[in-house]
């Protein structure tokens, strides 16, 4: 099959190979074959790339990718959930950090446990939902962790980005916070409005720790827990996805364990369209693009999320 490779760490431009000779991964007892329609990238995709979790990563060579919309070709002899024709979508790897999968997503064909996946949901295109599963899994998990509920506030760091546009709409939708404020740029504050929030937030003219006004929970998407355990009432809490640097008490972070369950819990809200998936404006790239989906993902500048699609 096709597919990129990397086998040594480096920047991604520099590293990842397209390859046409790479094995079609073997289905275990408890895993499907999936033809790979679409595949969504996330930061943790070229931070493993970067060699950042060395420690925790499988050996190389390695198949990047952990996001998958797909059409279910071959099952494994215990799989009860799925069939050949059926089409799902997932995070691939159940501990995001912990020796994720040699063969990602970023090939022709992948192979996942089916307690990984769930239905894709019928109103989304393929490209629509392999955006969604790491993204939405980790915005699901960390508002669980703050025991967010109907009477608390919510302020969100990053809350134009892949996870923070999920954790605005399940806040709202799911969690029925009482009020939503978030962070962005000037240029962003408008989709923040249109994705539930009360109190848009120009992090360029204004510091949010500043405000009068102290908030029940903050998830911080981009690394800031010095300056957000500053913004908490007292009691509250901070929960912080970024991976590396330092944390500031009493914020926590966590890494997302990934599950089919979750997914098929969220299904409701994204098929009756209360939670929508953002796509950058740029944000789908072909499969031939896939260092360039990269190096716009670098940026930072990423609005929601970046797909790769078609896939051959």
């Amino acid at each position: 099959m096709k597919a990129w490779v990397y086998a040594h760490h480096g920047n991604p431009v520099d590293v990842l190979k397209l390859e046409s000779d790479v094995d079609v991964p073997q289905v275990k007892d408890d895993q499907v074959l999936i033809k790979v329609v679409a595949a969504g990238l996330n930061p943790v995709d070229f931070k493993r790339i970067l060699g950042l979790f060395i420690e925790a990563d499988s050996p190389l060579p390695t198949v990047p990718g952990y996001d998958v919309a797909g059409v279910v070709v071959k099952v494994g002899s215990q799989v009860t959930l799925f069939k050949e024709g059926d089409e799902v979508y997932g995070n691939i790897n159940e501990k995001g950090l912990d020796h994720p999968k040699r063969y990602g997503t970023l090939a022709e064909y992948t192979v996942a446990e089916e307690k990984l996946l769930a239905p894709k949901p019928k109103n989304l295109s393929f490209v629509e939902a392999a955006s969604i599963p790491l993204a939405i899994g980790t915005a699901y998990e960390g508002l669980e962790k703050t025991a967010l509920s109907v009477s608390k506030s919510i302020l969100v760091l990053g809350g134009a980005g892949g996870v923070g546009t999920f954790v605005i709409q399940l806040a709202k939708h799911v969690f029925g916070a009482s009020k939503i404020a978030a962070t962005s740029s000037s240029a962003k504050l408008e989709l923040l409005k249109d994705l539930g929030v009360d109190l848009a937030i120009d992090y360029t003219k204004d510091n949010f720790e500043d405000l009068a006004e102290k908030f029940d929970v903050i998830y911080d998407s981009i690394g800031q827990s010095e300056r957000a355990v500053k913004a908490i009432k007292e009691g509250g809490q901070v929960v912080t996805i970024e991976p590396l640097g330092d944390l500031t008490p009493p914020a926590f972070r966590f890494i997302l364990t990934s599950s089919g369950a979750m997914l098929e819990k969220l299904n409701p809200f994204l098929e009756n369209g209360k939670v929508k998936p953002v796509i950058d404006p740029r944000g789908t790239f072909p499969f031939s693009q896939t260092p360039e989906a990269f190096s716009y993902l670098q940026t930072g500048r990423v609005t929601g999320k970046l797909v790769i699609y078609p896939i051959p």
